[in-house]
């Protein structure tokens, strides 16, 4: 795994302070799989009326893959260990610019099962892949923790991450650091949520010296303040990244990325925002439009229609519709 990738070369741009918009980084999230186990692949649509006609099979999932990571259109494709063997056995990451890489671990805050309720309790640490066998196919790893401003959760998280951290170095596996919000609401007192959030990663990265430093951070964007505080307070050691949280409308989509970039974002790691869409690598590729300013996000929805019209896909929602930015967070700074 000593193949010079696209990621290695735009992170070291970004962080010598030599970044464009040609170096913002995506990566195809493809591990729903350790979260929401057999429904991972979504929904069917009918080619002809777009209605839903069932679930999508799990090997549909994996094609995805194949084909995303053929285009070149993303710089790393996330996937569960068992799906990265797989494919790596293929020999599909040879000569390829895209970067392979494993969720490292599975904590109880992403178990989405069918009729479970395990979101309503804070997560607990947990790892079902095995680093040394991960790192026969991969390098890279993806760990995650959330913050609940409560001192036994929190700690046990960060005891729990410094061991992986110990177990990364011995098996010469690279990490970025996935931070979530809390699924349910928390006491942050007189702070929001997102300055507790920027305090609690800062302050839990500053004891760790440049070997044990995540790549870079995966979080949900909580606002433009939030994200330019987090992303300007030391760009070259701390390069922030965007979750894309639930699917949305094809506008929230380009908004997230377009709003994230613009305020510091240099990664964006979306899995049901690229899984749910109708036609997943032209999706990206009008992501790639709207990062680069060459469409703003409502005129790359209507030309993301415009090319569903010319593949002969009906849209999952009606142009006026999926215009709509629907994400609070994202509609201070839309522009109509």
């Amino acid at each position: 795994m000593t193949t010079k990738r696209s990621l290695d070369e735009k992170l070291a741009r970004i962080r010598a302070g030599d970044y464009s918009p040609t170096d913002f980084i995506i990566a195809d999230a493809k591990d729903g799989e350790m979260g929401f186990g057999v429904h991972v692949a979504g929904p069917a649509f009918d080619a002809d009326t777009g209605n839903q006609t069932g679930e999508k099979p799990y090997l549909a999932y994996q094609q995805a893959m194949r084909e995303m990571t053929a285009t070149g259109l993303v710089d790393i494709m996330l996937m569960a260990a068992s799906t990265a063997q797989r494919l790596t056995g293929e020999g599909l990451f040879e000569g390829s610019p895209v970067t392979p890489a494993v969720r490292l671990n599975d904590t109880s805050d992403i178990w989405g099962c069918r009729g479970s309720s395990y979101k309503d309790s804070p997560s607990r640490p947990f790892r079902s892949a095995s680093l040394q066998r991960a790192r026969e196919f991969s390098d890279l790893g993806l760990y995650s923790v959330t913050f609940y401003n409560d001192l036994n959760v929190d700690i046990a998280a960060l005891e729990a991450y410094a061991a992986f951290r110990e177990d990364a170095l011995a098996g010469d596996m690279r990490h970025f650091l996935e931070v979530f919000a809390p699924a349910f609401d928390i006491d942050t007192r007189e702070a929001t949520l997102a300055e507790y959030m920027n305090d609690a990663i800062v302050r839990s990265l500053g004891g760790l010296v440049s070997a044990e430093m995540p790549l870079f951070l995966k979080m949900p964007f909580l606002g433009a303040r939030a994200m330019d505080e987090l992303a300007s307070y030391d760009p070259a050691r701390i390069v922030v990244g965007m979750l894309g949280g639930s699917s949305g409308t094809t506008r929230d989509t380009f908004e997230l990325i377009h709003q994230g970039e613009r305020y510091g974002a240099r990664i964006a790691l979306f899995g049901r925002k690229i899984n749910l869409s109708e036609h997943a690598t032209t999706l990206v590729t009008f992501m790639r439009r709207v990062i680069e300013g060459d469409l703003p996000p409502r005129e790359a929805v209507k030309a993301y229609h415009g090319e569903l019209a010319k593949l002969g896909l009906p849209p999952i929602r009606a142009l006026d519709d999926d215009i709509q930015v629907t994400e609070t967070v994202l509609k201070a700074e839309a522009q109509a």
